[in-house]
């Protein structure tokens, strides 16, 4: 664990403010949902909560057969990471922060198939996206399910652009 040298102290409704720039660098938004933890040390540790991240089996199983139907890469990811990966190099993409045009794809809540430029969806992987679809639960934007190009294909075509929104809507349908 790494300290940060703020101190804060907790109001008398038992709330305690997380500083602006430790909210930026880990990514936390206003209603972002925390988990938190205690340990026998005394600790108390808030960490980001993904109802995407207990999908991750799943939604790695789901990237499999996806990627067998369109022949492109297949990213799973939830609002902040790729959780699941097919068809491209896992050790590239797992765990690995989304970028800020996959986060603009996410917040405008449509399915996109770029054509005019080559976005990425994961920092320091270069495939560029083919299609991706926003993942929605209950109203909230949970991840995106991301179509990549890879080898044997660089293009997206109508079915593969249905087939990433429907993956979407059933992993959001999960989440609920």
């Amino acid at each position: 664990m790494k300290a940060t040298g703020i101190v804060r102290r907790i109001d008398d409704l038992g709330r305690v403010v997380i500083p602006k720039e430790i909210r930026r660098t880990m990514r936390i938004r206003e209603g972002d949902p925390l988990e938190i933890y205690t340990d026998s040390g005394g600790e108390v540790i808030f960490k980001k909560y993904s109802p995407m991240g207990e999908l991750s089996a799943f939604a790695s199983e789901y990237a499999d057969a996806l990627s067998g139907g369109t022949k492109l890469g297949v990213l799973i990811c939830d609002r902040d990471h790729c959780i699941a990966a097919a068809n491209v190099s896992k050790k590239d993409v797992l765990e690995k922060a989304v970028t800020a045009e996959l986060e603009e794809i996410m917040e405008n809540r449509r399915t996109v198939k770029p054509a005019d430029k080559r976005i990425t969806a994961v920092e320091g992987f270069e495939n560029a996206i083919c299609v991706a679809s926003p993942i929605i639960a209950a109203g909230d934007i949970t991840g995106a399910v991301v179509l990549v190009e890879t080898i044997e294909t660089t293009e997206a075509d109508e079915t593969a652009v249905s087939l990433a929104t429907v993956a979407a809507r059933f992993l959001g349908n999960q989440t609920e």
